[in-house]
């Protein structure tokens, strides 16, 4: 996905933005042609880079570089430049990935930048689909906003399957761009997807390394369900997320968004309600302000909000109780009230849903709690996958 090479610095170009934490024009001279560049001068290949100066540093003449020249061995034409990694070292470059179709750049314009087959572009086989499709055939879609709901959204789903006695669905998680952006970075998506738990990862936007990558939510979804063949989605950020205190400056807050892009395609949106018993901070107590500022403020288009209705057994577990269930059903209420145009759906969860987050085969950790000390977190999440699953076998064409 990237084309490495190394190369020395012949002289300093422009510079612009604030002083240290701007960029910087680098003429530079490659150690090795480029694919579609054999012909160089005696030198070499020159070709310009750009050092972006408060990630690695500033360079001058006869300096030794690592670069990234994926752009350039593809001759993409915007930017054209090699990026500046960081110094050359003495290690041996990894092989250039072998050519092919693919000018989709996640990470853009970053060191790091890379390249990708992208399923909706033009190179791709599934292209002339991804162009016609506009429609998710009322697939339901579940919204998370933390990647820690995934696996047991996913256990709900095969709960409930194996309830109805029904094959498990297939399951895609369409990976946004809020938290990591490789997908390689996640041990539970690969855990998950080597038991059969998921049929493809697809990441999007600035996200990369899924079975398939797309441009935007909206495509990710398409191409889940009529590439993937999926049953149900679920999207949520990758591993990581980034929150400063604040209702808006969350990177979760994208689950709104999701929402909106699942009904613009006419798919079932499920919102997923993150949920504590046990997190120290009132504010994420319940359900988490988060949710309710995600589905309540940035969601303009309906989706059915999941609630738990636990068993007594539950209701005795650490961080559980009354209390608890009342002030989660109290505020999903809100966000369904006379303004708001969201559904609240109930969903009994008993023992046996319990056990069944506990045979996930992915570890279960929010905020570095588990199952046994935060219990109500995974079964909120699991509930939006039973419910999902529920939807499924209604949707047109069952599954």
């Amino acid at each position: 996905m990237i084309t490495w090479r190394t190369g020395t610095v012949v002289s300093q170009g422009r510079t612009w933005g604030d002083g240290a934490a701007g960029a910087r024009e680098l003429e530079t001279v490659l150690d090795a042609v480029l694919p579609g560049r054999e012909t160089a001068g005696a030198e070499g290949l020159r070709v310009r880079a750009l050092a972006y100066t408060a990630l690695v540093g500033d360079y001058a003449a006869g300096d030794r570089l690592l670069l990234n020249c994926s752009a350039l061995a593809r001759g993409l034409g915007t930017g054209g430049y090699a990026l500046v990694v960081g110094p050359a070292g003495d290690t041996p470059l990894p092989p250039d990935p072998p050519a092919g179709p693919g000018h989709l750049v996640k990470a853009r314009y970053t060191p790091l930048q890379a390249m990708v087959l992208g399923v909706d572009e033009q190179e791709s086989a599934h292209h002339h689909l991804l162009a016609e499709a506009d429609d998710l055939d009322g697939m339901p879609v579940v919204v998370a906003d933390l990647h820690s709901a995934l696996p047991a959204v996913v256990a709900g789903t095969r709960h409930a399957a194996h309830l109805a006695g029904r094959p498990a669905p297939r399951v895609a998680y369409v990976m946004t761009d809020g938290g990591a952006l490789p997908a390689a970075f996640s041990r539970t998506v690969a855990t998950l997807r080597e038991r059969g738990w998921l049929e493809a990862t697809v990441t999007v936007g600035q996200a990369f390394g899924g079975d398939l990558e797309a441009v935007t939510v909206h495509t990710g979804l398409l191409a889940a369900r009529h590439v993937v063949g999926a049953d149900i989605a679920v999207v949520a950020q990758g591993p990581g997320n980034l929150g400063t205190g604040t209702r808006w400056g969350y990177s979760g807050v994208a689950a709104g968004e999701a929402v909106n892009a699942a009904a613009a395609l006419r798919g079932r949106p499920v919102a997923s309600l993150r949920v504590s018993g046990a997190d120290p901070r009132d504010r994420h107590l319940g359900v988490s302000h988060h949710s309710l500022t995600a589905y309540g403020r940035v969601a303009l288009a309906a989706a059915d909000v999941v609630v738990p209705r636990p068993a007594p057994e539950l209701e005795g577990l650490p961080g559980w109780g009354a209390a608890l269930t009342t002030r989660v059903r109290d505020q999903a209420a809100g966000l369904v009230g006379l303004d708001q145009v969201h559904r609240l759906v109930e969903v009994a969860a008993g023992p046996d849903l319990l056990a069944a987050l506990r045979d996930s085969p992915a570890r279960l950790s929010t905020m570095g709690r588990g199952l046994e000390d935060d219990p109500a977190a995974f079964v909120a999440a699991a509930v939006a996958g039973v419910h999902a699953a529920a939807l499924a076998d209604e949707a047109p064409g069952g599954r």
